[in-house]
């Protein structure tokens, strides 16, 4: 009788353990389909407001505050808005991002968009901000590469930053386009760790791609 309670207490916490993942797999997977339909600070603030709210539910995941964050990078390199404003959105994407490394302190993801952060940080202001930012987004994406050394954010990311910094000095960005060429081919090749976890970069590996062939 005893075994038999023991095995009933085991499958109703297991049942709602698996029900409270759906939910929350399927809620992420709702929101995450919003991205599609974002074009301006509104609606990229509604999504992050979205995330947030998910972020305060399900307090040991990692995602939310991922996305929360993204959202506030992307409004941060929006730059018909003024310095000020976008650095205000990236402040906010800042405190997510935290929170993010002290949950996922392993996630190759996180440190992508602590450099995607520090990136958008930097172009507010390349001149008076390269020199002290450009160490802190090679730091975040050689500790994202350390992590996981084929994550595709990661490398989009590197190489981002190395055409920025030839076109800038004027040097050959011929190597660079070689390897945006190879990451492209070899991007969907990566295989995500779940459905809701991050896939975007591809299409801006394209964007330098063909900018590399005009």
């Amino acid at each position: 009788m005893k075994r038999t309670t023991l095995l009933l207490s085991a499958l109703l916490i297991a049942t709602v353990v698996m029900g409270g993942n759906e939910k929350y797999y399927q809620k992420m997977g709702e929101t995450l389909r919003k991205f599609a339909s974002c074009s301006s600070v509104e609606d990229f603030q509604d999504l992050a407001n979205q995330f947030h709210v998910i972020a305060n539910m399900e307090t040991k995941e990692w995602l939310p505050l991922y996305y929360e964050a993204h959202c506030y990078v992307i409004m941060g390199f929006m730059d018909h808005l003024e310095a000020g404003v976008r650095d205000g959105y990236l402040e906010r994407a800042s405190v997510s991002i935290e929170k993010m490394v002290e949950i996922a302190p392993d996630e190759a993801e996180v440190y992508v968009m602590k450099a995607f952060y520090h990136t958008g940080y930097m172009v507010i202001n390349p001149p008076g901000r390269s020199m002290s930012t450009s160490p802190l987004i090679s730091a975040a994406i050689a500790r994202a590469l350390a992590i996981e050394p084929n994550n595709p954010r990661a490398l989009f990311l590197r190489i981002s930053n190395e055409m920025g910094t030839a076109s800038f000095f004027g040097s050959d960005t011929a190597p660079i386009c070689e390897k945006a060429l190879e990451l492209l081919e070899s991007w969907d090749s990566y295989k995500r760790k779940s459905p809701i976890h991050p896939s975007w970069g591809k299409g801006e590996t394209e964007g330098i791609v063909k900018r590399c062939g005009q």
